[in-house]
């Protein structure tokens, strides 16, 4: 099994990913989605979380391979960066959500070099809103950011406009569309609970 399948299939396999059409859940946007992620669950696996960061390693390595540091997101990212991080043996920066309110007042944390090239790692895309914040901090802290690496994309189409408009690239793991087949073959959905989710992708804001 590819890579990008096995790590659906793990997803499913441990509700990382719950699947619900008929019961849509609402998202802090408001937006109404047949679709809840929560990837922190994956931390918990230690199979599965090798072959995360595994894989994680590999994808920078492959399409980042001038990367000198990784970042982790807060807080999600966190664990897989730093696993990723030791598989590659390379430093390790975190981003805070917003400056510390006391002390030195930083938003990224850890000892990085000014000629760093960091890769973000973040365990969900939906529109690329928080990662890209984050790669805007790194970025004015005077660190290049060649990118993100994540575990799973929503693959909306607002997140292939933010990250266009941000110049950086984004590649994960695993994506929606391979998410969803997925969950085909194992019988979660059936070709009608199939079309309305892809239909959501979409258009979500569209999606009944």
């Amino acid at each position: 099994m590819q890579t990008n399948e096995q790590i659906a299939k793990d997803l499913l396999d441990i509700q990382a990913v719950t699947l619900a059409p008929h019961n849509p859940f609402t998202w802090a946007s408001g937006i109404k989605a047949p679709i809840y992620t929560d990837n922190r669950l994956t931390i918990g696996y230690p199979e599965i979380r090798g072959r995360i960061s595994a894989g994680l390693a590999r994808l920078i390595m492959t399409e980042y391979p001038t990367v000198t540091d990784i970042g982790g997101v807060v807080t999600a990212g966190i664990p897989h960066a730093t696993s990723t991080a030791d598989r590659l043996g390379l430093p390790l920066l975190y981003v805070r959500s917003k400056p510390k309110d006391h002390g030195a007042g930083k938003q990224v944390e850890g000892h990085v070099a000014q000629d760093a090239q960091v890769v973000l790692i973040d365990d969900l895309i939906s529109t690329g809103g928080s990662v890209l914040k984050a790669a805007e901090a790194v970025e004015k802290a005077g660190i290049k950011v060649l990118g993100v690496a994540a575990i799973f994309t929503y693959e909306l189409p607002a997140a292939t406009e933010n990250f266009a408009k941000a110049g950086l690239p984004l590649h994960t793991l695993t994506n929606y569309t391979t998410l969803i087949h997925q969950a085909e073959k194992a019988h979660i959905l059936t070709a009608e609970e199939r079309e309305s989710l892809l239909t959501w992708r979409e258009d979500p804001w569209a999606w009944k």
